[in-house]
Parts: structure tokens; C-alpha cells; sequence
């Protein structure tokens, strides 16, 4: 087998064959750790890196294999671990300068239950500072490009996962989502990424109570996504947060025929760019052809109420950087310092505006969910934006016209707001510039089931993403 094709190998195949041992988990490591010395000086993914020992893991992985003992159901699958939460002597920088080579003492929650299933960590995967923003750049690691082309991000924060996936540099990726960040990379790189509804995944107090936070599963794949959620999913000890049932999904693509799934082109509130909507739509095509009912809905939206969900990210997000960042101001990017200054500006009173407005929003979203199986949407309004773009300086266009430059380009943000409600992002294609874009399919509050149904089912009858090496990036084919 040609190792790009071992790069690109499922998740749920690479397991098959180290079971009957027709493929090593050694062998696979080698072929992505090999495909991430090709690749990173033009993509820049990954950041803390540990390949020898992730070689070492694989080997006892092999072992058990051969025993017929693996240790999990993740068990020798390399995975690309987000430079943010903590691993037990490994070390993180979250993207600052403030962080960098910061050592924990212990796992996080969800990381504790990957390295248990097996997964091995051979690598962080970058974020922008703080995780707060769409692109993914910093000054300690610099800029992260899309594998589809290298002149645009490949989003963020997840931005990092995203481009390794899509690059070929690891099988598996984990990400965090609190306005967007695991769905604005899943849609600029190309592959698939689900925001859970809130507690589904443990989270670090006390960030679990957040209820904009989550963690969730990066894949190439719809049913590695389920795969590595049924592993990250389920109530946690120390996370009083978490939900005490977890869902069982489905694996394999069945039926959606008779499902009824609205679909809003812009939510009311975005503008969308025309190639967007069109990979939009043609998605919407297979699902009519698979037999199930879309109709186009008004939510009846303002965007005034998206102000509110912005202020309330800025009010706790920018006073806990002010805080962190005490002295070391000038060390911070151009960014994070303007999301403290915009913290400053914020009044207290914009907790419950926000708490408010979500409430307008469901108000209409709920009726929808009643009629209807799932929402479907764009997850970016363009493609990309920029490799370089600063949200502290730059506005991007949206067909035509400018927009808001921390979330006029992506329609994510209202399902933190809404953070019951599941979202499955999928790859609809690619723009004329190569750069990939996707769609939210939007789930009623804890239906995880259904999001991954009728992603499973589209996924199949378009015939994947990157079995093939024409579906993939060609700089990852060098």
C-alpha cells in the first residue's frame, strides 16, 4: 500500500487491519510521522511533537495486537492533540507566549479517556492564542496554512487539527469549540468535526461550566467522528456538568428517507458568499435524492442578539487574558490584546442580554426542531479568510460588501449560544480557490444520533473525502 494511502486510512480501517494484522500500528505511525516531515514546513500543524516515543507506543500497540489484547478502542491510532488541554508531562503552550513549555501534572479529563482507549499523542496540533479566534496564527508558532492552499488558514481555533487531517499528519484529532472552533477548521480544511451538545464531553472546571464550551472529535471521516466520540462522551466525576446518559450512535450509513431537515442560507443574519450557497445546495440535493424532505425556514433572527453572544465571550474570555497577562502585555498578539480591550467595554449586565437573547433565539429555533429532524446551514459565509488575517485590524468581504470581522464570516456562534443543540460539520466542496467549505447540520437539543445519521448517509452517497488521491490536497501528495 502506498503510504499516502496509509496517511489517509480511516480510523475504523486502520483498527480492522491491526486486528487481523494485515497493517502494524508501527507501520502506520512511521507513514504519518514520515508525511508530517514532508508537509509542516508548508503547513506549520503541528507544534510539541513526540515521535520517538509515540514509535515506541506503537510498538507495544503491536504487541498486543498480536495477543489479541488491545488496550482500547482507540488502541495504536496516532492522534494529534490540541495545544491547549493538559497532558501529564508533556508540555503545552495554548498558542502564548505567556505558556510556552508550561509541564502539567496531570491529564485532563477527556485526554485521560483517549490516552486509556489506546490513542497515542504524537503530537500537539497549533491553535491561535488562547484560542481566540478563527484563523489560527501566534507569535510563538506562527502561521498555520491550509493544506488546500497554503495562501489561506485553514481556520481555528481547531485550526491546527484541521490542517493536520487534511495534510495527512495523524488519523485522528481532538478540538474545542466556543464560538466555532472546531466547525470553522472542520469547514476550511475539509473534513468533519462535532460540536456535542453541552455535557456530553468532560471539560476542566471551570470551564465546564461554560456553557459556550466544548470538546469534541476531528476526523476525516463521519464514522470516525462517531468513533471517537463514543470515547470522549459520558459523565465524568470531576465534571459536575456532564450528562449522565450517553448517546449510542450510529456507525454505518442507513435510511434517512422520510427525515424532514430545514435549511436556512444565512440564518437571516450572514451574508453568504454565491459558491457557498451553491455547495450548499447541491448537498441539500443528495439528501432530497436519499428520500428525505428539505424545506427552506425564516428563523426570524436579528443580529443584534449575536452582538450578545459576542459580548458575553469578550466579558469572560477577555477578563480572564487581563488577568493571565498582568506585566506581559506586550507579549500577547495584536488579538488577544484587543479582545481584553474589548472586555473593558463590556458591562456586566451583558451576561444576561445574552442569556436574553439566545432565548428570542430558541424561541424560534425550538418550533422549527419540532417540525423538522435537524437544521441545515453553511458553517462559513466564505470559504477562508487570509493565512495572516488579524481580527484586530482586518474586515473581510462576504459577497461584496464587509462584514464583522470576528463573526460575519461564520455562521458557529449561534449554537454556542443555543449549546444544547448538537452540530455536525461536513465538508460540501470546494470554492474555485481549491479552499473547502461545509455545512452545519444542527440537531435537536442531545440528539447526537440524528446529526450523525444524516451525516453518515451524505457522506456515503457522495462517496467520502479522501479515499482517493484526487480528493486530496495536492501539496500533501509531494
Amino acid at each position: 500500500m502506498a503510504e499516502d494511502d496509509l496517511c489517509y486510512m480511516s480510523a475504523t480501517e486502520a483498527l480492522a487491519r491491526f486486528t487481523d494484522k494485515s497493517l502494524s500500528p508501527v507501520e502506520l505511525m512511521q507513514a504519518i510521522i514520515d508525511r508530517a516531515g514532508v508537509v509542516e514546513g508548508q503547513v506549520n500543524a503541528l507544534t510539541y511533537t513526540h515521535f520517538e516515543e509515540a514509535l515506541v507506543l506503537a510498538r507495544e500497540a503491536e504487541a498486543r495486537y498480536m495477543r489479541a489484547a488491545p488496550a482500547g478502542p482507540l488502541d495504536g491510532l496516532a492522534l494529534a492533540v490540541k495545544d491547549e488541554g493538559a497532558i501529564k508531562d508533556k508540555p503545552l503552550s495554548n498558542g502564548s507566549l505567556l505558556l510556552a513549555g508550561t509541564i502539567p501534572d496531570y491529564n485532563s479529563p477527556v485526554n485521560q479517556r483517549l490516552l486509556d482507549s489506546g490513542a497515542i499523542v504524537h503530537a500537539r496540533t497549533a491553535t491561535p492564542e488562547f484560542s481566540c479566534a478563527g484563523y489560527t496564527w501566534s507569535r510563538l508558532w506562527g502561521v498555520t496554512r491550509n493544506p488546500w492552499n497554503l495562501e489561506f488558514t485553514p481556520g481555528g481555533s481547531s485550526g491546527g487539527a484541521g490542517a493536520a487531517l487534511a495534510a495527512g499528519s495523524c488519523t485522528l484529532a481532538s478540538g474545542s469549540d466556543i464560538g466555532g472552533s472546531i466547525r470553522i477548521p472542520a469547514s476550511a480544511s475539509g473534513v468533519v468535526g462535532l460540536k456535542p451538545a453541552y455535557g456530553r464531553v468532560p471539560e476542566e472546571p471551570p470551564f465546564n461550566l461554560d456553557i459556550f464550551c466544548h470538546q469534541g472529535p476531528m476526523a476525516r471521516s463521519v464514522g470516525d467522528a462517531a468513533l471517537m466520540f463514543s470515547v470522549m462522551a459520558g459523565p465524568h466525576p470531576l465534571d459536575i456538568a456532564t450528562q449522565r446518559d450517553t448517546p449510542v450512535l450510529p456507525r454505518v450509513p442507513g435510511s434517512i428517507r422520510g427525515m424532514k431537515i430545514a435549511w436556512s442560507p444565512d440564518l437571516g443574519i450572514f451574508r453568504i458568499e454565491p459558491e457557498v450557497r451553491r455547495n450548499t445546495e447541491a448537498a441539500l440535493d443528495v439528501l432530497r435524492d436519499l428520500g428525505a424532505v428539505v424545506e427552506e425556514v425564516d428563523l426570524g433572527w436579528q443580529v443584534e442578539w449575536l452582538e450578545d453572544g459576542l459580548d458575553y465571550l469578550k466579558l469572560l474570555m477577555g477578563n480572564v487574558l487581563r488577568d493571565m497577562a498582568s506585566g506581559r502585555e506586550e507579549e500577547l498578539t495584536s488579538y488577544a490584546r484587543a479582545l481584553i480591550e474589548g472586555a473593558g467595554k463590556v458591562p456586566a449586565s451583558a451576561l444576561m442580554r445574552c442569556y436574553q437573547s439566545a432565548g428570542k433565539m430558541y424561541a424560534t429555533l425550538g418550533p422549527v426542531l419540532e417540525r423538522f429532524d435537524a437544521l441545515i446551514c453553511p458553517t462559513n459565509g466564505l470559504p477562508a479568510v487570509p493565512a495572516e488575517y488579524d481580527q484586530s485590524r482586518d474586515v473581510p468581504m462576504v459577497d461584496g460588501a464587509p462584514v464583522h470581522p470576528l463573526y460575519g464570516w461564520k455562521l458557529t456562534l449561534p449554537f454556542n449560544m443555543l449549546s444544547r443543540c448538537p452540530v455536525l460539520a461536513v465538508p460540501t466542496g470546494h470554492a474555485t480557490n481549491r479552499v473547502p467549505t461545509g455545512m452545519q447540520i444542527v440537531g435537536r437539543p442531545w440528539a447526537e444520533a440524528d446529526v450523525f445519521r444524516i451525516g453518515l448517509a451524505y457522506e456515503k452517497a457522495v462517496g467520502g473525502w479522501y479515499d482517493r488521491a484526487e480528493k486530496r490536497p495536492v501539496m500533501a501528495q509531494i
